[in-house]
């Protein structure tokens, strides 16, 4: 099932998730759901708290549904190592047609649970890196506007204010 988006302006989106405790089915169909969601708006990460859900959980997959093994679920992630520095650009399903360019690790290692509750620990780089640390940085209510200087943060406010007043955030 597609599941709507919060857009930013939503105080969801800035608060720090729960801790998932329970493995369950129910879990398992919350991130089937986000999977879908995410390829119908063709994302490559997607944060329970952008779908209005304040968990530690995010799902993932840089190759856009094309490679079933680059399709993972993250529960209760913790980032334990990050390494060089990569920029680059980046959108957000949170602030739609928006992006811009982001300063971030090139490499970062993390553990986390699978929904079956399976600690894991693996090692991204480049685009991968980019979105665990964009997602990791959503489940602890950081979203990727506090990136910019205090001047680009205010015009790019000022951009979903007009898109607001058009009927075109919603």
């Amino acid at each position: 099932m597609i599941l709507p988006v919060v857009k930013y302006g939503d105080p969801i989106l800035q608060k720090e998730g729960s801790v998932i405790t329970e493995f369950d089915g129910k879990l398992a169909k919350l991130v089937e759901n986000m999977f879908q969601t995410m390829y119908a708006e063709r994302g490559v990460g997607l944060a329970a708290p952008q779908i209005a859900e304040s968990l530690k959980l995010f799902v993932m997959d840089c190759s856009a549904g094309k490679d079933p093994a680059q399709r993972i679920a993250f529960i209760n992630p913790q980032i334990n190592e990050t390494k060089d520095i990569q920029v680059g650009e980046e959108g957000c399903l949170s602030f739609p047609d928006i992006s811009f360019e982001v300063e971030r690790p090139r490499i970062v290692t993390v553990t986390a649970y699978d929904i079956h509750g399976k600690e894991f620990t693996m090692t991204f780089e480049d685009l991968a890196a980019r979105c665990v640390l964009h997602e990791t940085d959503h489940i602890y209510g950081k979203v990727f506007l506090e990136y910019l200087s205090p001047l680009k943060r205010e015009i790019v406010k000022k951009k979903i204010k007009k898109k607001i007043k058009l009927g075109e955030w919603e």
